[in-house]
């Protein structure tokens, strides 16, 4: 079974309720969820993720053509009656649709996971596996680790958004060991000493074992050590109410949130990292972090691995986390986007699974997505208007998701304005000839 030259493919998408997501109608996710698959949003509920791609966790439906229904028109734009099947199945039987670099390099499988965010409060402190480990946490532990594939992503925000990223520097660390003596208690004075004692000058390797000795000791410490220093630092900070750093206010913060979790504790160890809206953050493999609150527009490599060993009631794997992370330090690099024309930003981080487009078209304006050799998932987060490939148009508003085929010119129109993600495969991946290249 197969296709020529499919047009754009309407999706039915996956919701997750962590408790961690926004309620009811507060969170776009159940505005989207809603308008996407006409279910009703219920108001108690939490709605944190919403999923669009080919992932057995929360796997996407195609509306394909049914040839023996009816042809119908709503508003002068033509429908088909159509049947429901995984896009997972319909890629399968229909493998051109992602282009031949795409085949050739991962099968007939869509190699990024799309997802919409709403944070309420703190994920926990986490970190995604390579793909040689994730291999190995999969075969050993498949109810924990769902599958075999690395998690490099992107948070690219709706909303202002606030995240916990990589590790601070060494002189905010000599800070923190100075300033925090919760810390020093939990770890010892001689691992404190290393800390204050070592420079830039001492060379990154040794720089990295002194922080993966100190953060070891941190996160392993025992919870009846950790249920006494946590109500001393709270005591302390609360004592120093009108002088708090940001800090300070976000680890009371995540103590409301995670009482007596190791993880309040550990946040002083991370870049706090304030995204406005239009600013995206990526994230390596073996790469620590946590998202705080906001909305986002999320990509990653296709995969739901999570390493974690904070501020979460879920299963910690701290001895695994401790091991892999790469111990890198300094604020990570926040993404701006590069303008493709006047309505479309393109961010493009350094994996070859994914980059995101970003398009606010105003009223009565159009724009087009040039053809590529790779596959295409849209999401239309406010507004509505018309898609096309060719002369054939769909109506969409808020809510839809639409797959389009690799080598397919899309045109884009609006009469009272319009917004819409794309999630694509990188471009630097699909131009480059030498098909062996991974960044």
């Amino acid at each position: 079974m197969g296709v020529d030259k499919p047009g754009l493919v309407k999706l039915k998408c996956a919701v997750k309720n962590y408790d961690w997501g926004k309620v009811g109608e507060k969170s776009s996710v159940s505005r989207l969820y809603a308008n996407n698959s006409r279910a009703e949003v219920d108001a108690d509920s939490p709605y944190a993720e919403f999923w669009m791609g080919t992932h057995d966790s929360g796997p996407s439906y195609a509306a394909v053509p049914n040839g023996d229904s009816e042809e119908r028109r709503d508003n002068g734009f033509k429908r088909e009656n159509s049947n429901s099947v995984s896009l997972k199945d319909w890629i399968d039987r229909n493998p051109a649709v992602l282009g031949d670099r795409v085949l050739e390099k991962w099968g007939p499988n869509l190699p990024f996971l799309f997802k919409v965010l709403s944070v309420a409060k703190a994920l926990s402190i986490q970190a995604h596996p390579d793909k040689e480990l994730a291999v190995i946490l999969h075969k050993q532990q498949p109810g924990v680790y769902k599958d075999d594939n690395h998690k490099p992503e992107m948070a690219l925000a709706l909303t202002e958004f606030e995240a916990l990223c990589g590790f601070i520097g060494l002189e905010e660390l000599k800070s923190v060991i100075q300033s925090v003596p919760e810390i020093v208690e939990i770890v010892g004075s001689s691992r404190a000493d290393q800390v204050l004692q070592i420079t830039e000058n001492d060379g990154e390797k040794k720089l990295k074992e002194v922080f993966k000795s100190l953060f070891t000791d941190l996160i392993s410490v025992s919870n009846s050590v950790i249920s006494e220093i946590i109500p001393k630092l709270i005591r302390r900070l609360n004592s120093k109410r009108e002088k708090l750093t940001e800090k300070e206010e976000l680890v009371l913060r995540l103590e409301r949130q995670y009482p007596g979790d190791i993880g309040v504790i550990a946040a002083f160890l991370f870049n706090y990292v304030k995204l406005n809206p239009g600013e995206a953050l990526y994230l390596g493999a073996n790469e620590p972090h946590a998202y705080i609150h906001g909305e986002c527009i999320e990509c990653m490599a296709t995969s739901d691995n999570v390493v974690r060993a904070g501020l979460t009631p879920k299963h910690r794997d701290v001895q695994t986390l401790c091991s892999m992370l790469t111990y890198k330090q300094g604020f990570p690099e926040i993404l701006n986007g590069v303008p493709s024309n006047p309505y479309t930003v393109k961010y493009i981080p350094p994996f070859d699974e994914f980059e995101v487009d970003r398009c606010n078209l105003p009223e009565e304006a159009s724009t087009i997505f040039p053809a590529v050799n790779g596959p295409s998932v849209f999401v239309v987060t406010s507004g509505e208007g018309t898609m096309g490939v060719a002369s054939s148009k769909e109506l969409v508003r808020e809510g839809d998701v639409l797959f389009a085929p690799a080598n397919s010119e899309i045109t884009v129109e609006t009469i009272s304005g319009l917004n819409l993600y794309r999630a694509g495969v990188n471009s630097r991946f699909l131009e480059d000839s030498d098909t062996s290249k991974t960044y």
